[in-house]
């Protein structure tokens, strides 16, 4: 019985608990793209729709140090870089380069990206993609 109320009372870090987990997002960030297969699709921009997710290891302290962050400002600038590069094929393409720069910062576990072309039909059309660092 002393034993259960030890168990009971001892106090549990939070980064410990199964369902303690951090994410940060960026929704709904409409950029003009280079992109496509078709000859009518080269040489032209088409609006694109981003929704990244980005699943983390939690911190123990950020001590409110934007370097010791995931910011959702790295996917940005890495979207933009990419796309900067010049004329992508595949969207499937596009969202695993995406997902393998979110990956890259040690705290990151997974990634989830969406990439929906809004000009192609009624509505949009596109990928999702789910990408994970091994034995997350």
């Amino acid at each position: 019985m002393a034993e259960q109320r030890l168990r009971r009372s001892a106090p549990k870090s939070v980064a410990h608990e199964a369902n303690v987990s951090d994410r940060v997002f960026v929704h709904d960030l409409v950029l003009d793209v280079e992109i496509g297969v078709y000859t009518h699709e080269k040489g032209v921009t088409q609006r694109v729709r981003f929704s990244v997710d980005v699943d983390l290891i939690p911190a123990d302290a950020l001590n409110d140090d934007i370097r010791q962050a995931f910011d959702y400002d790295t996917i940005i600038k890495g979207i933009k870089a990419i796309i900067a590069r010049g004329h992508i094929n595949l969207v499937e393409t596009l969202a695993d380069e995406i997902a393998t720069l979110c990956l890259a910062h040690p705290r990151a576990q997974s990634a989830r990206v969406m990439i929906e072309k809004l000009d192609k039909e009624p509505g949009a059309v596109g990928v999702e993609i789910v990408r994970a660092k091994a034995g997350a």
